[in-house]
């Protein structure tokens, strides 16, 4: 079996689209089985159990399944500004990021290409390249398929976006995404355990297990206390979480007249004040800041990350 034949008839997110995608036809996805990716290298933006000291190799596709509107990253999820790479330039670039000394290989939004993604682990595991494989999703994954990123992934990090089904439709067109991004994540956890070492200072870096991650929306603190509570509900105090602050309207959101402007520091004080309330051990949490060093810009190909540059 090649390993293209998975694009033949798209079933790799939950939209199922079953467009043919090796024919150059684009999926719900936003792309064809061409792989496209926006920037590779070391990040040192991400939580530090994930950063470290060394950098996250982190390799950003193109195109995304969410097709969130306010999307932090739209201009590789919804611009799709990319390059494409053959199966034999993505292999020896990933060699590449690996003679960095990065902790981990860290795949963002990956599952429309995990075709590749498989192949590529396949090889590395050939030549028995001992780094850890991260999986960093936007939770929308199709639950069966988990067992099969598992036998290749060591870490986890998806987010959980939406627990409103209302929210989650309007915002990236499917009220599907609480019991789906729930359902995938409790999966993720029954495979990888929660994230350890957990080591917040980024000393010893996480080497498997899932961390679950959630972005506050401006208007929409109800949404995140949800949030925490089904998650709490489902996986109790020792789930791994970062809440995140950091979000910023996008062009699309001017466009739609919503979201249209940054968190305040009493939306987010009321969300840490319910991380506190339902007694969460293991918490990441962003300093409330008008600008963020890490807020990237794909128009800068070398190095998409400006606090990279400081």
């Amino acid at each position: 079996m090649n390993f293209l034949d998975q694009y033949h008839n798209c079933q790799l997110c939950p939209r199922k689209c079953k467009v043919d995608r090796s024919r150059g036809k684009v999926g719900v996805c936003g792309e064809t089985s061409e792989l496209r990716i926006s920037h590779v290298g070391p990040h040192f933006g991400e939580e530090p159990s994930i950063s470290g000291s060394r950098g996250s190799g982190t390799i950003f596709f193109d195109g995304c399944s969410s097709r969130c509107f306010f999307c932090q990253n739209y201009q590789i999820s919804a611009a799709h500004h990319g390059e494409i790479y053959s199966a034999d330039r993505f292999f020896e670039t990933v060699k590449d990021l690996i003679d960095k000394k990065v902790h981990n290989l860290n795949f963002v939004t990956p599952d429309h290409f995990w075709p590749h993604i498989k192949e590529l682990c396949l090889k590395l595991r050939a030549l028995s390249f001992p780094i850890p494989k991260v999986f960093n999703s936007s939770g929308y994954q199709l639950p069966e398929m988990i067992s099969e990123y598992s036998e290749f992934m060591d870490i986890f990090m998806p987010d959980f976006k939406f627990a409103d089904p209302d929210l989650a439709r309007e915002c990236m067109g499917d009220e599907r995404y609480p019991e789906i991004a729930l359902e995938a994540i409790r999966e993720m956890v029954d495979a990888r355990g929660f994230l350890d070492p957990w080591d917040p200072s980024g000393e010893r870096v996480a080497e498997r297990g899932v961390l679950v991650r959630h972005l506050v929306l401006p208007g929409h603190v109800e949404n995140s206390l949800e949030t925490l509570d089904q998650l709490h509900a489902e996986f109790g105090d020792g789930l791994p979480i970062s809440v995140m602050s950091q979000f910023r309207p996008v062009p699309a959101c001017f466009a739609k007249n919503s979201l249209t402007r940054g968190v305040t520091p009493q939306e987010y004080d009321l969300v840490l004040a319910k991380v506190k309330e339902l007694g969460f051990e293991k918490v990441y949490t962003q300093i409330l800041s008008d600008q963020t060093d890490y807020l990237p810009d794909f128009n800068n190909s070398e190095d998409p990350f400006p606090g990279h540059r400081k």
